[in-house]
This record gives C-alpha cells, sequence and structure tokens, in this order.
C-alpha cells in the first residue's frame, strides 16, 4: 500500500483505490466526496417513518461496570479517585484494564432472546456497538489482533449473532455504531502528536475496519463517534461516505450521523445528533435524532447504579411524544452485562415502550409534523400529523382531573370535526373553547379501563 505516512492530509487516490472494496457497477457515481455533494443525498425513507430505535452499548467496560463506559480514560488518563479506588479495591496491584479482555465472557449471550425484547420494545432500528472507543470490536476484526470478541473473551462472533437473530426474528433494521478513534491505540497517538498531519491509523486500521464491517454485515444505520479533535479530512469521511452512498451494499437504504470529524457535528451527514440527550424542544430544518440513555448517567451498564438512576417510563413515553412531535427519532440507550444479560430494568422499560406504543404507535409511526408542536394552552400536550388520511394527533402526558382536555390549537368544524381516544375508539364529545381550539370531554374510564397508563393520544379528524 505504500508507506501511509506520506498520505498527508488527503488519502491519495492510489491508496483509496486500494482501500476500496470492489461494489455493484454502476452508472456515473451519484455522489462526490465532498459535504455539498453528500449532504445532497436525500435520507432515506424508512428512517424517518421508523421514529424509535433502541442503542446497545456492550464491550469490555462492561466487566468493571463501574462508573461509565469511559472507564478506562477515567482510571488511566484522568486517574480520578473514584476509579483508582475501585481497581485498589477489587483487583491485584498489577492487574491493567487489558486484563478485562478475557472476562468479557458473553456467556449468557442469547441474540434470539435480544431480539425478541428488541421486537417486544416497538423500536423499529437497533444499534450496537461494534467497537466503542478502548478499541475492543464485537466481531473478529483482523486489524484488531486479539482485541476482539471471536480471538478474545466470548470467542464468538457477537455482531453476527445479533444481525442474523434480528433480520430473521424482528421488523427491525439492523445497525452499528463505529468510534472513528480509539483513546490509547500508539498509530493514533503517534497522529496525534503530529497534529494529524500523520495518517498512520485511519490509513492501516480505521478506514479498511470500516469497509470490511460494511460489506461484511451490511448495516443499514452507521452510528459514527469518537472523532478524536481529528479533522474529517484526516478520517477521510467524506470519501468513505461517498463509497457507502454509491457502490456499497447498502447504498440505497443507509443511513448516517453527523460525527464524522472535528466540526461535522450537527453541520454535516446524513441526520443531526447535535449532542448526546439532545431534545431541543422545538421544530429544526433537518433530520435529527436524540440518542439518550434509559440510565441517566452512563451509556455502559454499571453495577453502581441506584433505582432513582434510571427514567422511569414516563419520563421515556414523555422522550418519545416529544421527540417525534419535533420532527427527530428517539434512539434509547441499554446496557447489557458482561455475561450478556439484559437486566430486568432495562428488559421493563424496553417492554413498557412496546406496551405503550401498541396503543398509540398510530400517532408515532409514519407521521409527521404538524403545523404547532405542542399546545399554547395546555401543556404537556404534544402534536403529529398524517397528511394523507389529514389526521392530527394530540398526545397529552397528564389526564385532567376536571376530565376535561383544553386544545388550544385545532381549529374544527362542526359537523364535521371528530374526535377519539387511542385504544378506547369510541366518539368523544367536545365543544368550541371560549379561547381558542376546542374543550374535549374525556371518557369517564376506571383504573383498569384506561388504554394505557403513561399518556394517551387523542385523534382528530376534519381540523385545521
Amino acid at each position: 500500500m505504500g508507506s501511509p505516512v506520506l498520505a498527508g492530509p488527503a488519502l491519495p487516490l492510489l491508496l483509496l483505490l486500494v482501500l476500496l472494496p470492489p461494489g455493484p457497477a454502476r452508472g456515473a457515481a451519484r455522489f462526490d466526496p465532498t459535504w455539498k455533494s453528500l449532504d445532497a443525498r436525500p435520507l432515506p425513507a424508512w428512517f424517518d417513518k421508523a421514529k424509535f430505535g433502541i442503542f446497545i452499548h456492550w464491550g469490555v467496560y462492561s466487566v468493571p461496570s463501574f462508573g461509565s463506559e469511559w472507564f478506562w480514560w477515567y482510571l488511566r488518563e484522568k486517574k480520578i479517585p473514584k476509579y483508582v479506588e475501585f481497581m485498589k479495591n477489587n483487583y491485584p496491584p498489577d492487574f491493567i484494564y487489558e486484563d478485562f479482555g478475557p472476562l468479557f465472557t458473553a456467556k449468557f449471550f442469547d441474540a434470539n432472546q435480544w431480539a425478541d425484547i428488541l421486537q417486544a420494545s416497538g423500536a423499529k432500528y437497533v444499534v450496537l456497538t461494534s467497537k466503542h472507543h478502548e478499541g475492543f470490536t464485537l466481531w473478529g476484526s483482523e486489524y484488531a489482533w486479539n482485541w476482539n470478541a471471536v480471538d478474545e473473551g466470548p470467542k464468538r462472533d457477537i455482531v453476527k449473532e445479533l444481525e442474523v437473530a434480528v433480520r430473521n426474528r424482528t421488523d427491525l433494521r439492523f445497525g452499528l455504531y463505529y468510534s472513528l478513534f480509539e483513546w490509547f491505540h500508539p498509530l493514533f497517538l503517534e497522529d496525534e502528536v503530529s497534529s494529524f498531519q500523520k495518517r498512520l491509523f485511519p490509513v492501516s486500521k480505521m478506514l479498511p475496519e470500516l469497509y470490511k464491517l460494511v460489506n461484511k454485515y451490511q448495516p443499514e444505520v452507521l452510528w459514527s463517534d469518537g472523532d478524536g479533535g481529528a479533522p474529517d479530512t484526516y478520517w477521510n469521511s467524506t470519501g468513505f461516505l461517498a463509497w457507502l452512498y454509491n457502490e456499497s451494499p447498502v447504498r440505497d437504504t443507509v443511513v448516517t450521523n453527523d460525527r464524522w470529524g472535528a466540526g461535522s457535528i450537527c453541520k454535516h451527514g446524513g441526520y443531526y445528533t447535535c449532542s448526546d440527550r439532545y431534545n431541543p424542544g422545538h421544530l429544526l430544518p433537518h433530520k435529527w435524532e436524540n440518542c439518550m440513555t434509559i440510565d441517566k448517567f452512563s451509556w455502559g451498564y454499571r453495577r453502581d447504579a441506584g433505582i432513582s438512576d434510571y427514567l422511569t417510563i414516563e419520563d421515556l413515553v414523555k422522550q418519545l411524544v416529544e421527540t417525534v412531535s419535533c420532527g427527530g427519532n428517539l434512539l434509547m440507550n441499554i446496557g447489557p452485562t458482561h455475561d450478556g444479560t439484559i437486566s430486568p430494568i432495562f428488559e421493563e422499560r424496553l417492554r413498557q415502550m412496546g406496551t405503550w406504543l401498541k396503543v398509540n404507535g398510530q400517532a408515532i409511526y409514519k407521521t409527521q409534523t404538524w403545523r404547532s408542536q405542542n399546545d399554547t394552552v395546555t401543556q404537556d400536550v404534544w402534536y403529529t400529523f398524517k397528511p394523507k388520511s389529514k389526521l392530527v394527533y394530540a398526545m397529552f402526558l397528564t389526564w385532567p382531573t376536571s376530565g376535561q382536555l383544553l386544545l388550544g390549537q385545532p381549529r374544527a368544524t362542526p359537523g364535521a370535526t371528530e374526535v377519539k381516544l387511542l385504544g378506547h375508539g369510541k366518539l368523544l364529545n367536545w365543544t368550541f373553547s371560549k379561547q381558542n381550539g376546542i374543550m374535549v370531554e374525556l371518557p369517564h374510564l376506571t383504573v383498569h379501563q384506561m388504554p394505557c397508563k403513561w399518556g394517551w393520544a387523542l385523534e382528530l379528524t376534519h381540523v385545521a
């Protein structure tokens, strides 16, 4: 391949051609390796229709399962006292992070069981961390010798097992998270010292690995992360994305996010994430995703989490409703244990979301934003819209004690406007409000007659 040290800021054409796997023959390439061209690619329609996905953070950090999935960084680089003390109190003096590798057993990992839980959640896509910043790959990457799930620990191709189970047993799209950089990879550290004038790491490790990952597992979401402070030119992100969109086996369906180099977040890529746990509460001009965690403080599993550290189902329904009403998708994260089990607290939240979506899914899936995202008169009422059927959905998170719900936004037509409660089905009475909008008479239901427990949706026909 020639000397990668001489690669300079942009990958030479020769090296690029060597790295590019052969793709299917096509006419003229539709996208150039420039942000202007790549950003003009229409986002595949399935993603906006899906609305809800599950993120899974799983790796060697699941073994100490303490503090955060950034355990290694906080221990080795930052030397944060609670991490240093944790190691001192629980492991021998010469025990290092790499020694956790063989302990990452995935002994009870059952991909079919995971797939069934994912299906029960009502999610439409899943994104698994194929490699986090620690560099450990959940498949047998030849570029991560002895630091991958086939050589070490499970001795299994975790990515393949989950991919097969998800595609065989569910209607979810399969996606992969991939960290561009690795905290302590010697080649990345050498490039960093050169202010990223050297490109040893992307040329010999990250790019060939990423091409292989896409060709082998064909993820329909590629969730990039971890630019390490390096610009997209260092990563050759535009060259890779041009291949992904033009030639890869998922070129027509793949969606990507915005984390492709320092400065690209919320600016370039398929859809925007802008920051972790991003929930702006208002409409954005570009498709976006709210990636967030059920555990308020960590993406990976941690044994030191208390019950109050987990979001309640009411919190999660609120996140979903707000996000979708403002045009976003919700990507809700769980962290399995080192032995491959999804803990009961996570499984319960996933199944509760599925229960809620069984009743209210038509107000979420395949909807679009309405002219108003939330109500101006009554708090915690959020709207979605189905243009073809001209249905407006009003999702409310608090059941009014008066039994009457005031909606300030819908403009009703006498004799034409109808209101139904999803999961109840019968027409509800409504009157024009003295202010604006309508006053809806909610049905008198016992707690056992309620269609769901954590938020409700009204279907409105013939409103403007």
